[in-house]
């Protein structure tokens, strides 16, 4: 489908910042945006008009847990992914890849693919980058990864180089096995902190081609000044028509220095599990709202912000919710770090609009730094 595709629209003179829409079946997409994760098709505790409401206009679910639970023929008697979330714009679903790795000990990982037992009731799977992508094209959403390895930090060059050697031939496999010419596939670029591995990596994935790229293995402990080195260095490698996304990140600062050095799309846990655990963000740092100051407080997270819970809720009640274990205590908050988040990606892609974001992200920077550390 040729109307599928990254489009860039205006770049920042004082930084490689970048100001796109990336067209998916169903509907636009603009860039820089940041995506809320619903692991098992839910955005947690979140309805899709709210989530719709806080600004999102994409989404991510994750292939590893909709495989176990509920299954992808079910998901297919369902109707897709859209129908199962009741969502109509643009879905992203992960390979899975990360999930392996995060649960090393289930996995037994070679060159043809993995093993591993299910977290859930421990059942023997077997997934390489055929099925990982026949899993992708059936459950139907707009955008698929490749299925990757990440290694873990730190990694000895052994284990280094055979992710990466493994995750360029499993990319060639996927896009040889792609058969859903309503999704887009992304090839995903591993190598650790290792400068000449992403090279190769990129360099790879590049000749096979993709319909955007992906930097993958980041976020894993390696800290904030390692990881956007290596942004900077694997994005300006990337092809600048295609669509760039810094997998599972992060935090306000890592969002603004990864925009700074070209790329377009995140995804990150941290609004809905901080806001499970009482933790706000907002423009001055985080609040938590299990703490006694908050007992009598009338106002809301944060003046000025028009997400729904500030709009209807106090501090003060907020902080009774958590502490009586009332569901609506999680729910709230998360809404409102999800709006948080698409209010700074709405404030990026104006800035660079207006090309003033290399000054503002400066700024920025040093004090998100400071708060979110």
């Amino acid at each position: 489908m040729s109307e599928l595709n990254f489009s860039l629209k205006q770049t920042d003179s004082g930084s490689s910042a970048r100001r796109g829409v990336l067209r998916t079946a169903h509907g636009d997409v603009q860039t820089p945006v940041f995506m809320p994760v619903g692991t098992a098709a839910a955005i947690k505790g979140t309805t899709a008009a709210q989530v719709e409401e806080t600004g999102a206009e994409i989404v991510l679910s994750n292939t590893y847990h909709l495989m176990l639970r509920p299954g992808v023929e079910t998901i297919e008697k369902l109707g897709g992914i859209h129908n199962v979330m009741a969502w109509e714009k643009p879905i992203l679903t992960d390979s899975g890849g990360y999930q392996i790795f995060s649960l090393e000990a289930l996995t037994k990982i070679n060159d043809n693919g993995v093993e591993f037992s299910s977290h859930v009731d421990g059942k023997n799977f077997f997934i390489d980058a055929k099925i990982a992508t026949d899993l992708q094209n059936r459950i139907g959403a707009d955008i698929i990864m490749c299925f990757d390895q990440c290694a873990p930090y730190p990694a000895d060059e052994k284990v280094l180089l055979e992710a990466v050697e493994r995750s360029i031939r499993w990319a060639g496999e996927c896009k040889e096995a792609h058969a859903n010419p309503k999704q887009m596939l992304f090839g995903i670029v591993q190598g650790g902190i290792d400068l000449e591995l992403r090279s190769r990596c990129a360099k790879e994935l590049v000749d096979i081609g993709f319909d955007g790229y992906a930097i993958g293995g980041l976020s894993v402990g390696e800290g904030h000044e390692k990881m956007i080195r290596t942004v900077e260095h694997t994005a300006a490698i990337l092809p600048e028509d295609k669509a760039r996304y810094l997998m599972g990140v992060g935090t306000p600062a890592d969002i603004i220095a990864a925009v700074r050095n070209g790329v377009d799309m995140f995804d990150c846990v941290l609004p809905t599990r901080n806001g499970r655990n009482a933790f706000a963000f907002t423009e001055e740092g985080p609040m938590r709202l299990r703490n006694s100051v908050h007992i009598n407080d009338t106002g809301p997270i944060e003046e000025g912000c028009d997400c729904y819970c500030c709009q209807n809720y106090c501090r003060g009640a907020l902080r009774h919710y958590f502490n009586v274990k009332e569901m609506l205590g999680p729910i709230l908050v998360s809404l409102h770090n999800l709006r948080f988040y698409q209010r700074l990606m709405s404030a990026i892609r104006q800035k660079i609009e207006a090309d003033e974001f290399a000054g503002w992200s400066e700024e920025k920077l040093k004090k998100y730094k400071n708060l979110y550390h």
